[in-house]
C-alpha cells in the first residue's frame, strides 16, 4: 500500500509541474534575461565560415569591416514582427514577436534577436570580391511596414563596393507566417566565371533565457536535424571543448537555436549539398550555420539562391510542417516521458473547450479519474 501510494503521489505531483509549466507557456512567455558584460559581444565577431572542400577565399568582402555599432539600421514592421536589420552583414539583429508578451512587463512584446543578449541570424557569401556578415549593405530605406491587404513585404539590400559582380539580398516577410524568406541574387558582370557559396548562421550568446526552470531545466543552444543523423543537439560545454557533435556534409537538414519556448531555425529546402558546422566564435558567444554552394555564375550570367529562416514561438502542431522533425525542439526536460503525452491530451482537449484554464481543470479531472482505482486500494 505505501508503494502505491508514493507511485500515486509522484506521477500526481509530475503532473501538476507539467500543467504549471504548459500554463505558463500560453499564457506567459518570458523575456530575455539581459546579459551581463561578459556575453556583450558584437554579433558580427567570428571569421566567415569556411566550406571543406572549398577553393574560394572567403576572406575579402566587398568594403572593409566596420564595428556593429556604427553600422545604419532598418526598421521593417508586419502583423507579427517588429525587425530590424543593419547595414553590417544585412543581417537580422533584432526580432519583436507582437503576439507575445513578456512576462516583466506586460506592456512590452517578447523580444528573440537583440544586440544586448547578442543573438541574430546571419547570413553571407564565400568568395573572392564577395560581401560576408562583415560587410556593409545599402539599405532601402529606414522604415518598411507591411501594409493593410499586402500579404507579403520585400526589403532588398544591395552590396556596396566596386566589384564587378553584384549582389543582392532580399527578406521576404509574409503575413500571418513566422518564416522570413532570405534571397540573394548574384549577377556577374565580369569577364570570368564566379563559384561561391552561401553560408546561414545563428549566433548567440551562452546563458538560457529568463523564466527557466531549475526543476525543469530544458536545452538552450544548437541543434540539428537530417533523414540519417535525426535530431542532434549541440550544448555549449560541448562546443568550448571541440566535442559538439553535428551532420557534417550531408543532402537534406536544418540547423536551428533552440531555448525555452521559442526557436530560430534556418531550413535549407529539399535536398542538396550542404554542410553544417558549430563553433565558439569569443569566449561565451557561439555560432551553428550551414554552407550551401551557389550554381557557378558564367560571364554575364546570375544565380539564386533562397532559404527561409523560421523565429518564433515552438507550437509544435505546427512545426511538423514547417519542416521534418522541427516539431522536435520542443523540450520538455527530464519529464518528457510524462510531460509529452499529458500535455498532447491538453492540447486535444483545449481544440474543444478553447480555454486552457479549462483544459487544464479538465485534465485534473481525467488524472484523478484515471488513477481512482489505485487510490481506492490505497484507502
Amino acid at each position: 500500500m505505501d508503494n502505491q501510494r508514493l507511485i500515486l503521489f509522484l506521477l500526481f505531483g509530475f503532473s501538476l509541474i507539467m500543467l504549471w509549466d504548459a500554463w505558463q507557456k500560453h499564457g506567459q512567455q518570458p523575456p530575455v534575461t539581459p546579459p551581463t558584460a561578459q556575453t556583450a559581444v558584437a554579433p558580427g565577431a567570428g571569421a566567415v565560415p569556411t566550406p571543406t572542400a572549398g577553393t574560394t577565399d572567403p576572406t575579402v568582402p566587398v568594403v572593409s569591416e566596420t564595428k556593429e555599432a556604427t553600422a545604419a539600421t532598418m526598421e521593417v514592421d508586419t502583423d507579427l514582427f517588429r525587425a530590424e536589420i543593419s547595414a553590417q552583414g544585412g543581417d537580422l539583429v533584432r526580432l519583436e514577436l507582437k503576439r507575445h508578451k513578456a512576462t516583466e512587463d506586460k506592456s512590452q512584446n517578447f523580444v528573440l534577436f537583440e544586440r544586448k543578449h547578442a543573438y541574430a541570424a546571419q547570413s553571407g557569401l564565400i568568395g573572392t570580391g564577395l560581401p560576408s556578415h562583415k560587410s556593409i549593405w545599402q539599405l532601402p530605406g529606414t522604415v518598411a511596414a507591411l501594409k493593410d491587404g499586402e500579404q507579403e513585404l520585400r526589403v532588398r539590400l544591395e552590396a556596396t563596393g566596386e566589384s564587378a559582380v553584384k549582389v543582392a539580398k532580399t527578406y521576404v516577410f509574409k503575413r500571418d507566417s513566422y518564416l522570413v524568406e532570405v534571397e540573394y541574387d548574384l549577377v556577374n558582370g565580369g569577364t570570368a566565371p564566379v563559384n561561391a557559396y552561401a553560408y546561414f548562421q545563428l549566433v548567440r550568446d551562452g546563458e538560457a533565457p529568463a523564466g527557466s526552470s531549475r526543476m525543469m531545466s530544458t536545452f538552450t543552444g544548437p541543434a540539428f536535424y537530417t533523414d540519417a543523423t535525426k535530431f542532434q543537439k549541440a550544448s555549449f560545454e560541448d562546443i568550448t571543448k571541440n566535442k559538439a557533435a553535428h551532420p557534417g556534409k550531408t543532402d537534406n537538414g536544418w540547423v536551428a537555436m533552440v531555448q525555452h519556448y521559442f526557436v530560430s531555425a534556418w531550413l535549407p529546402a529539399g535536398k542538396g549539398e550542404r554542410e553544417f558546422y558549430v563553433r565558439e566564435l569569443a569566449k561565451d558567444f557561439y555560432a551553428a550555420g550551414v554552407i550551401l554552394p551557389m550554381a557557378p555564375v558564367a560571364a554575364g550570367g546570375e544565380s539564386k539562391l533562397s532559404v527561409p529562416l523560421y523565429a518564433g514561438p515552438q507550437e509544435q502542431q505546427h512545426l511538423a510542417s514547417v519542416a521534418p522533425g522541427l516539431d522536435l525542439v520542443v523540450d520538455y526536460g527530464w519529464l518528457t516521458v510524462i510531460a509529452a503525452p499529458i500535455f498532447w491530451v491538453l492540447r486535444w482537449i483545449n481544440s474543444f473547450v478553447n480555454n486552457w484554464g479549462w483544459s487544464i481543470i479538465l485534465l485534473t479531472v481525467l488524472i484523478k479519474a484515471a488513477f481512482f482505482p489505485l487510490s481506492a486500494a490505497s484507502y
